[in-house]
């Protein structure tokens, strides 16, 4: 077999960056959050970030290819070890943040699974409320998961490859059951449509300022997240130089459509007020709520009324959250170890504790990965214990975890400037040609993302909401100042 028959070609491409990256559940969030106003925030976020940057990163991933240390590589070939050192320790903590959310997210995930709706709101034990019993759940987890993870337990993959199958399952079903609804409702959506006010004003209060509006876009950039991982493999790619641009602009298309039509979808069978407009509905069970409803109305389509419909809407979700536990569950045991695991063998061994670079016998860094757990589950009880009614616990919780997941972006894009500049460096793949072109593509990505970043942080400020802006910001700036501080103290060792 000849190298040519081994390199990845571009429908093949296509999908595996597809894969990586689309979130079927993004989609109810958007819904949940802004209605049909999401869709174009989701438009702005695939031109003015989407694209732009997957191109940068295809050039750094093309140019150090050979490289184990990921971004901080990155990083380091194109500014210096201090920048690379304190990017990748603020990148680390989005994956911290990340744990912290989705654990909770798992958690809700796991009730929906086994009740066929969330029933953490209930889940009041002794002197603890409901908040407090899920954050106590999450750390147990956690625990668990970093004990037989640091084991070099790596079968659970497996349990993700099924969780993958049934989201892209459920993401078909999610469309032809919609089909059927609005079949039956004979054209007409549940939320209506009236004009292009539909499509510019959000149903949900929480989303009325302009400064609210604009802080959504970092939800849109979090649902095209991830890209910085696809860029890896354009050594392996059959003409790179064409193939992957073309294989970004199809794949920036394709989710920009399916975000836009499932977002639709959500419309056919929930009307905004009447279904998610509750206080019991939360960004942890939005997901599980809107396909709860599309069961009802499906079995309504099909003659189904009263305790039937209900069944039906309660099989729709059981199946949807059994989907999240086996991803979530795979996605846990690889995110608990992995991001460590890259820093620490990525970065120069002088910059950190021994006992952080040192490996078990199993070849994993486990003293790194119990201080990751202890410092997700004292996140994870501070949240909790802090005394919010569980929608603002879900939602300081996802402003973490994207906030945290974008903050990274604006380290690489800043040193994209600088990397073009270096000399002597093999660039198999350049796509950016022009020194002009480039300084003023960075300006408008990096200003895209840091625009979502502080308006995300701002509103609730303005809103006198200081808890929920503290722990947005908490991540990025605490694990910015922790980087610092451990690079100035083992700088003199690099001399």
């Amino acid at each position: 077999m000849n190298s040519q028959s081994r390199k990845i070609t571009y429908g093949s491409l296509v999908l595996m960056i597809f894969s990586a990256i689309f979130g079927f559940s993004n989609s109810m969030t958007a819904f949940y959050q802004m209605g049909y106003s999401s869709i174009i925030w989701y438009i702005v976020a695939a031109v003015a970030f989407f694209l732009p940057s997957a191109l940068m990163f295809a050039e750094y991933g093309a140019t150090f290819k050979e490289a184990k240390g990921g971004i901080y590589s990155w990083l380091k070939g194109s500014t210096n070890e201090k920048f690379a050192f304190i990017g990748t320790f603020i990148w680390l903590a989005a994956w911290v943040v990340w744990l912290v959310s989705s654990t909770q997210f798992f958690i809700v995930a796991v009730s929906t699974a086994l009740f066929g709706s969330d029933k953490t709101q209930t889940w009041g034990f002794g002197p603890f409320n409901s908040n407090q019993v899920v954050g106590i759940l999450g750390v147990l987890f956690i625990l668990l998961v970093t004990f037989l993870a640091s084991r070099g337990i790596d079968k659970i993959a497996k349990v993700a490859t099924f969780g993958g199958i049934f989201a892209f399952g459920i993401t078909l079903l999610f469309s032809l059951f919609s089909i059927v609804v609005l079949i039956a409702h004979h054209g007409v959506l549940a939320q209506g449509i009236t004009g292009i006010k539909s499509f510019t004003k959000s149903p949900n209060r929480n989303f009325q300022s302009p400064i609210a509006i604009i802080s959504f876009l970092v939800y849109a950039i979090f649902a095209y997240g991830g890209l910085e991982t696809t860029s890896g493999v354009i050594d392996s790619v059959d003409k790179p130089e064409k193939t992957y641009p073309k294989a970004l602009i199809t794949v920036m298309i394709l989710m920009t459509l399916f975000y836009l039509i499932l977002i639709t979808m959500c419309g056919i069978s929930t009307n905004w007020h009447s279904v998610l407009g509750k206080s019991s509905v939360d960004l942890a069970n939005c997901e599980y709520v809107l396909i709860n409803n599309l069961g009802i109305e499906v079995g309504k389509a099909f003659g189904l009324f009263g305790t039937a419909a209900l069944g039906i809407g309660k099989l729709f979700s059981h199946i949807t959250a059994l989907s999240d536990v086996l991803t979530g569950l795979g996605a846990a045991f690889v995110m608990i170890y992995s991001p460590v695991k890259s820093f620490v063998l990525g970065s120069d061994s002088r910059l950190l504790p021994k006992k952080i670079t040192k490996l078990n016998d199993k070849g994993m860094p486990a003293n790194a990965m119990w201080l990751q757990a202890l410092v997700v589950s004292l996140i994870m009880l501070f949240v909790a214990f802090g005394g919010k009614a569980a929608t603002q616990f879900y939602t300081i919780l996802t402003d973490m975890m994207n906030v945290s997941s974008s903050a990274p972006y604006l380290f690489l894009i800043a040193a994209f400037p600088f990397f073009k500049q270096k000399q002597n460096l093999d660039r198999p793949f350049v796509f950016y040609k022009n020194k002009k072109v480039v300084w003023t593509v960075t300006s408008i990505v990096w200003l895209v993302v840091a625009a979502g970043i502080v308006f995300t942080c701002v509103e609730p400020i303005l809103s006198h909401d200081y808890m929920t802006a503290f722990w947005t910001a908490f991540g990025p700036i605490f694990f910015g100042v922790v980087g610092w501080i451990l690079y100035k103290r083992s700088e003199s060792k690099l001399d």
